[in-house]
């Protein structure tokens, strides 16, 4: 019988490979026999992962390449077809977030910085939908494909303060269901297009706000410690599951799904 959680040889195309998320996400995926090609705006930086990756778990090749120019990842898109013929998996994990998109603490919505509100909208939204044409067009090619959006429990549950991140992570949801869709019924089902969404886990970008200098919890921290059922802040690894089932036939008919990894936080009442 063949192994369904099967992904060896797979050929995976990770946004935002630089980060600790996409980083954690690659190697996973290379100690699972994966060809990993990680994209970022930074090539030192994501080369350095893909050295780490060629040396210690698999195969790795980094580029250098922002998810909201499709000129840039059509580059991309040829090379890895140049080298492997295919593309099997597309994860959608480049995102952010901006200062002006933020309420802060003595702030009301009023506040909000419109610039800034529309750059996180694009990086989050057209950051997922760019790459999912242009990746996705060659899945449509070869009739089969895996493409996993990075959400938020910004979406489900309203985390107070993030206000353009909440909002563009909404949309690129909803556009992740309507890709299943679209897909599914358009390429005889051999396309899925689900999402992972985590929960809280502490990283470079939102250290300041959970954490104190001392390695205490802020205010905020221990407000999110209190509403996860498992009193604790994930680690980026324990989402590797979640994607490596998403990655392989063992979800063969799944789409448009998406799967918290959350440690309870998205079913608590708080009661």
């Amino acid at each position: 019988m063949n192994n369904l959680f099967d992904i060896k040889d797979k050929v995976a195309v990770i946004t935002g490979g630089a980060g600790v998320l996409g980083s954690t996400a690659a190697k996973s995926l290379a100690i699972g026999g994966v060809k990993t090609i990680l994209l970022g705006r930074n090539l030192e930086n994501t080369q350095k992962v893909a050295d780490e990756i060629n040396k210690n778990y698999g195969e790795a090749q980094a580029f250098k390449a922002d998810v909201l120019n499709k000129t840039e990842l059509e580059a991309v898109r040829d090379k890895i077809l140049n080298t492997y013929g295919k593309i099997d998996i597309l994860v959608n994990i480049a995102g952010g977030n901006l200062p002006g998109a933020t309420i802060g603490p003595d702030q009301t919505i009023f506040d909000l910085n419109m610039d800034d509100f529309d750059k996180v909208s694009k990086l989050n939204l057209q950051g997922t939908v760019i790459p999912s044409i242009v990746f996705g067009k060659v899945m449509a090619d070869q009739n089969s494909g895996v493409i996993i959006n990075y959400s938020s429990m910004a979406v489900p549950r309203v985390i107070t303060r993030v206000a353009g991140y909440s909002a563009s992570k909404a949309a690129m949801e909803n556009f992740t269901r309507w890709m299943a869709v679209e897909m599914a019924t358009k390429y005889n089902g051999n396309i899925r297009v689900n999402a992972i969404a985590p929960g809280f886990f502490i990283g470079k970008q939102n250290k300041s706000l959970l954490t104190n200098t001392d390695g205490s919890y802020t205010d905020r921290g221990n407000t999110i410690i209190k509403n996860t059922p498992m009193n604790r802040f994930g680690e980026a690894d324990e989402l590797n599951g979640a994607l490596h089932f998403l990655c392989s036939n063992a979800s063969k008919f799944i789409t448009g799904a998406v799967i918290p990894v959350d440690g309870g936080f998205s079913v608590f009442s708080g009661v």
